[in-house]
């Protein structure tokens, strides 16, 4: 059973949220948060597994209580939701350590399949959202550092090999595993041991700190899809 904390600031998201997770047998809604100061210290006292954490909140906002999480509690790992799709506080939210972020117009599946996947320990990324909120607020707050192109050989950025630089490259533009794999010609598992290997030469934890440090490093530009 996956133990989940609701922090909203508003009861009846916090109730819709909860009427949507408990009549799943796989999930047990252990507590409801008002505020982040009061999600970070109900996390402390219930310790869930996965935390439905709004953006905007009073007392402490959703990324103050993020980062103090992934500070100090990283096995309660955070789900990020924001009422608007272009929400610079959800990118913020990534940085400081949420596994995931939703837009609030999901349906109730996808509510519940982003929980299952943050309590893998898996990035939750609404796929309509990310690269767009990415290009708009990561590309434009990051000091620009050369492009790196999928072609460089001799130095790739951070160590890594061309063909992780190739993959790390069509993942930041929005290709899944086997959109990867098959572009490239090679199996799904082999991708997902390059991702690893990026994941690792980058300091990233995930999917999502991926991409950010691809629009950051500029490997690929604003608005960008390849293929």
């Amino acid at each position: 059973m996956i133990r989940v904390l609701i922090a909203d600031d508003q009861p009846l998201v916090r109730r819709g949220l909860a009427l949507i997770l408990a009549p799943d047998p796989a999930f047990e809604v252990v507590g409801e948060a008002e505020d982040g100061a009061r999600a970070v210290a109900l996390a402390r006292e219930l310790r869930p597994d996965v935390v439905v954490m709004d953006i905007r909140m009073p007392v402490l906002d959703g990324v103050q209580a993020t980062e103090e999480l992934a500070r100090t509690l990283p096995e309660s790992r955070v789900l990020a939701l924001s009422t608007f799709d272009m929400d610079e506080y959800v990118v913020a939210a990534l940085r400081a350590g949420a596994y995931g972020f939703l837009p609030k117009d999901i349906s109730p599946e996808e509510l519940i399949a982003a929980v299952h996947t943050v309590h893998t320990g898996e990035a939750a990324v609404a796929p309509r959202l990310l690269t767009r909120l990415i290009s708009t607020y990561v590309r434009s707050s990051a000091r620009p550092r050369p492009a790196a192109t999928a072609t460089a050989t001799a130095t790739a950025p951070d160590g890594l090999t061309p063909r992780e630089l190739e993959i790390w490259q069509l993942l930041a533009s929005g290709r899944d595993n086997a959109e990867i794999a098959g572009d490239l010609e090679i199996s799904v598992s082999t991708v997902k041991n390059h991702i690893t290997g990026v994941f690792t030469k980058l300091g990233v934890r995930d999917r999502a700190q991926a991409v950010i440090a691809a629009y950051e490093s500029g490997l690929v530009a604003a608005g960008h899809r390849s293929g």
